[in-house]
């Protein structure tokens, strides 16, 4: 029993809320890599979600990603009519109010500034692509672009299999290459 006079805190705890977003890419599987890597199912063990940047080739990746997490995906140029009659060519997701949105080839080759002017058209606080197979994470202002490259194709023979994270709270956005 308690008496009177003893005080009981009310007030919830604070709670700093994290949620972090797996990114994978140009995973061309089977006809480039049998199987998705373990290291890969590792990293992504405890992400909120998972974004694919296109180049699956078979939905069964899909399908073991959302094992594992939600998956948003978009399609890739590699990718035949299983996958491009399902999946859009770009998506988004919001995660607190971060805008992200996913595009598998932006025209890279033809420059940044068609990236940048999608990201803007759209209002993408972060924008993820793949399409190269190498990793890179660039900010521009406020907006910040990543490519995760491939787990299973990297760019080059001196390149590592790799993907990508997003650890965002409601006022930050922490990128991630994660080299398998």
């Amino acid at each position: 029993m308690i008496s009177g006079s003893a005080l009981i805190n009310k007030e919830p705890p604070i709670l700093k809320v994290t949620k972090t977003v797996g990114l994978i890419s140009d995973t061309h599987i089977p006809k480039r890599a049998l199987c998705l890597p373990k290291k890969v199912l590792e990293t992504f063990e405890k992400v909120d979600y998972i974004i694919h940047a296109g180049d699956i080739v078979e939905l069964s990746v899909i399908d073991e990603l959302e094992q594992i997490a939600p998956v948003l995906a978009v399609q890739g140029n590699m990718d035949g009519l299983e996958v491009t009659n399902i999946l859009p060519k770009c998506n988004m997701l919001k995660v607190f109010d971060w805008k992200i949105g996913v595009m598998h080839d932006p025209d890279i080759f033809c420059g940044f500034d068609k990236m940048k002017e999608i990201a803007n058209q759209n209002g993408f606080d972060i924008f993820v692509y793949g399409h190269t197979h190498a990793a890179d994470i660039k900010w521009e202002g406020k907006t910040l672009f990543i490519n995760p490259g491939s787990p299973t194709v990297p760019a080059s023979v001196l390149g590592q299999p790799s993907v990508g994270l997003l650890k965002l709270t409601e006022k930050t956005v922490i990128p991630q290459i994660i080299n398998l």
